[in-house]
């Protein structure tokens, strides 16, 4: 199990940025595939980028051009640069982990651990 902890949540205003980090601890990271996720109230949750062993990226169509995932193995942890940030980014952040590739790296099911989450407020 690795185990992971989110932070760099906070409030800004539309048009800003904020950068979050995931940090694992628990078992080697390098080979797994993490996901950041998000979820606003009274909606599920839902994908936002996700990161693989060999660094190739995936994002939504909502965040592209806007936000960028990347990780540091030696440090065990994933970033997430969101930049542009619009009222509707606003959710709590979630981070999510798996050893191995997903069959879809969108679906929150295909990972097997999750932080707590950080929120991430924007005022417009």
């Amino acid at each position: 199990q690795v185990y992971l902890v989110e932070s760099g949540g906070g409030l800004v205003q539309a048009g800003d940025s904020l950068r979050l980090s995931c940090t694992a601890s628990g078992r080697t990271f390098t080979w797994h595939f993490a996901g950041w996720f998000r979820q606003a109230p009274e909606r599920a949750r839902e994908f936002v980028a996700a990161i693989d062993w060999t660094h190739s990226t995936y994002y939504a169509d909502s965040v592209k051009g806007r936000f960028i995932i990347s990780r540091d193995n030696p440090k065990n942890t994933v970033y997430l640069q969101m930049n542009d940030l619009r009222p509707e980014d606003a959710a709590v952040y979630y981070c999510a982990a798996l050893r191995g590739s997903p069959g879809d790296e969108a679906d929150p099911d295909e990972y097997d651990d999750w932080g707590q989450g950080t929120q991430v407020t924007v005022s417009s």
